[in-house]
C-alpha cells in the first residue's frame, strides 16, 4: 500500500506572547519575553513568582456562553486554537465527511484548575455536596479536551488524548501522522493544551526547577524553567485531500521518533540515551541524513541538566554538523507550556519554514562551555530552512522528535 503524505495546512496558537498566528509570529520574531509576575493566583509563599500567563485570551471571542460554562481552561484553549487553525486552513467542516476527521490532543495536567476548585470547596465549606456543582467533575478528566474539540466541531472520527506530559504535543502529532499515512483519516486536528495551575507551579517550585526572573536556555547562568500555559493546534491533511481543495501547505511531516531513557522521573539520563534514540528514529523514519537538517527546535527548558544533556544529544546524533545547525528554544520567550509546548513549537517550526527565518533564544548573555552550539542568541535570523527537527522531552523519560520539511508538490 502506498503511504500517504501528511501535510500541515492550518495553525492555531495561544501563547503568553500572543493569541493567533500574526500576533504570535510578530512577537516571537521580535524576541518578546512573555514571562512576567503571575497574577492569576497568590505567589507570596513561593520561592519564585514568575510564569507565562496568556493575558489576551477572551473565551467569548471563540466560544458560546454555554460552551464556556461546561469547559475548563485547557478545553477552552484547545477549542479556540482549533477554530483558529480551521479558519487558517480554510477548511469548511460542513463540506467534509466528519467520520474521516480525527482529533488527537496531548496534555500534561489536563484540567487541573477544575481539581483546584474542588480542593478549595472542600476546605472552605462544611457541606461539600452543596459546594461543588455536579457539572464540575465532568470537566476534569483529561479526555474531555479532545472530546470538547470534537463536540464543538461535530467530528465523528477517532478522538484520543495522549497525556505524555511535556512531550505530549509531539506524541499527538506523531499519532496524527500515522493516521494520515495509513489512510485512516483524511484530516486530523492535532496538538496540545495546558493551563497554568497552582498544582504545577507548586510542584516545580518544590523541585527547585523554576527561574527567579527569566528563562535562559543554554546560558551559563540559567536559573531554571518558567511554568506557563497555552495551546497549539495543527490541521494535518493527506496531500490528496489538501490538493483537492487547493489548500496552502506550510510544511510536510516526514516522520517522528519516540524513546524512553528509563532513568529517573525528573532527570534525563546523563548519557542522553532516550533523546538519542528518539532523534535517530526520527531521522530513520524520515529517510534523511543528519546533514539534511537546517534547524532544531530545542526542548530547551533552561534547567541545568536538560540544556547540557540536549546539547550532548545533538552532538552525538549530528556529529560535526551540530555546529552548523541553527538551534533555539521558544521556551525562552513563552516559558514551558507543558503538554502544549511541542505543539506550539511545531506551529512555530511551520512558520519558520514559511518565512525562512529562525526564531531566537532570548535572554542569552553568557556562553556555557557545556552548551557550545549555535543557539540563535537574542535576535531572529534569516536562513535557508528546508528541514526542521523539533525535540520534546518529558518526566518519566518520555522523549520525542518530529521532522518537518518544506513541502514540494509531488
Amino acid at each position: 500500500m502506498t503511504q500517504k503524505r501528511a501535510c500541515i495546512t492550518g495553525l492555531g496558537i495561544i501563547a503568553p506572547i500572543g493569541c493567533g498566528i500574526e500576533k504570535f509570529w510578530t512577537a516571537a520574531l521580535a524576541g518578546t519575553n512573555g514571562i512576567r509576575p503571575i497574577t492569576s493566583f497568590d505567589t507570596s509563599d513561593f520561592k519564585t513568582k514568575v510564569g507565562g500567563e496568556v493575558l489576551d485570551f477572551n473565551p467569548t471571542d471563540f466560544l458560546a456562553q454555554g460552551e464556556i460554562a461546561r469547559m475548563g481552561r485547557a478545553s477552552q484553549f484547545a477549542v479556540a486554537a482549533t477554530r483558529m487553525a480551521l479558519a487558517d486552513a480554510g477548511l469548511v467542516l460542513e463540506s467534509e465527511d466528519s467520520s474521516r476527521i480525527a482529533v488527537c490532543m496531548g496534555t500534561t495536567m489536563g484540567e487541573p484548575q477544575i481539581l483546584e476548585q474542588g480542593i478549595m470547596a472542600k476546605y472552605n465549606n462544611n457541606n461539600l455536596e452543596d459546594a461543588i456543582s455536579p457539572l464540575l467533575p465532568r470537566q476534569y478528566p483529561c479526555s474531555v479536551i479532545p472530546a470538547n474539540v470534537a463536540r464543538s466541531c461535530n467530528i465523528k472520527g477517532q478522538v484520543i488524548i495522549i497525556p505524555t506530559a511535556c512531550a505530549a504535543g509531539n506524541y499527538a502529532i506523531g499519532y496524527a501522522f500515522d493516521l494520515i499515512r495509513m489512510g485512516r483519516a483524511d484530516v486530523v486536528i492535532a496538538g496540545g493544551a495546558d493551563p497554568l495551575s497552582r498544582i504545577a507551579f507548586t510542584g516545580f517550585n518544590r523541585l527547585l526547577a523554576t527561574a527567579d526572573t527569566a528563562c535562559r536556555p543554554f546560558d551559563k547562568n540559567r536559573e531554571g524553567m518558567a511554568v506557563s500555559e497555552g495551546a497549539g493546534v495543527l490541521i494535518i491533511e493527506s496531500e490528496e485531500h489538501a490538493q483537492r481543495r487547493n489548500a496552502p501547505i506550510y510544511a510536510e511531516i516526514l516522520g517522528y521518533g519516540l524513546g524512553c531513557d528509563a532513568h529517573k522521573m525528573t532527570i534525563p539520563d546523563p548519557e542522553g540515551l532516550g533523546g538519542i534514540l528518539a532523534f535517530q528514529k526520527a531521522l530513520s523514519a524520515s529517510n534523511i541524513a543528519p546533514t539534511d537538517i537546517d534547524y532544531v527546535s530545542a526542548h530547551g527548558t533552561g534547567t541545568g541538566e536538560n540544556d547540557k544533556c540536549e546539547t550532548m544529544i545533538l552532538k552525538k546524533v549530528l556529529g560535526d554538523h551540530a555546529y552548523k545547525v541553527a538551534i533555539s528554544s521558544l521556551k525562552s520567550m513563552i516559558g514551558h507550556t507543558m503538554g502544549a509546548a511541542s505543539a506550539i513549537e511545531a506551529c512555530a517550526s511551520a512558520l519558520m519554514i514559511k518565512h525562512q527565518t529562525a526564531l531566537p533564544t532570548i535572554n542569552y548573555e553568557t556562553p556555557d562551555p557545556d552548551c557550545d552550539l549555535d543557539y540563535v542568541p537574542n535576535v531572529s535570523r534569516a536562513i535557508k530552512i528546508n528541514t526542521i527537527v523539533s525535540n520534546a522531552y518529558a518526566f518519566g523519560g518520555n522523549t520525542s522528535a518530529i521532522v518537518l520539511r518544506r513541502y514540494v508538490r509531488s
